[in-house]
């Protein structure tokens, strides 16, 4: 993997966050879809909270703790192709879903910056961490700290996409 590759994509996806949030009233930024759904707000809270979770897990596999388990097959490919297999919907997992939260546009932003500092933190020992070392993801089975960040780059992005349909629901609503 290479990972100068995946922090260049991870920034270049955070800056589309970012631009989106300043684009963003307080009050549009907590409005609930009226087809239901998450706000923008909501979507920072998960993607930047799962992010800095991540960073967590990736972490540990830098110091080593974790387990010599194998990847599932299918998280290889997810991670080989960089998205998460088309056409369906997926349901966060509960003890995520219980951390997702509506936040203002500050809290947002504090987000962001926390993730962007941690991640230039871990960065340069990625390439040292074992390889065989893997903390467990609650869907994608166990992850190596490369896997983590690949999987980083993969979720920010998911979610970028839903920012995205987030947009359209209230376009048609006007």
């Amino acid at each position: 993997m290479n990972t100068s590759r995946v922090y260049k994509s991870i920034t270049k996806i955070v800056s589309a966050y970012k631009a989106k949030l300043a684009t963003k009233s307080e009050e549009d930024f907590v409005v609930t879809p009226s087809k239901g759904g998450w706000s923008y707000s909501e979507v920072y809270s998960h993607i930047f909270d799962s992010s800095l979770l991540s960073l967590m897990a990736l972490n540990n596999c830098i110091k080593g703790d974790g387990e010599k388990k194998a990847a599932h097959f299918t998280t290889i490919m997810i991670l080989f192709f960089g998205a998460l297999p088309p056409g369906k919907k997926y349901k966060v997992p509960k003890r995520l879903a219980e951390r997702v939260k509506k936040i203002n546009l500050m809290a947002a932003e504090q987000f962001i910056t926390d993730f962007e500092l941690q991640l230039i933190q871990v960065l340069p020992q990625i390439k040292k961490a074992n390889p065989k070392i893997r903390t467990k993801h609650p869907r994608l089975g166990y992850l190596n700290a490369g896997q983590w960040l690949r999987f980083i780059e993969i979720h920010l992005n998911h979610h970028l996409k839903q920012l995205v349909r987030v947009e359209k629901g209230f376009k048609q609503k006007t």
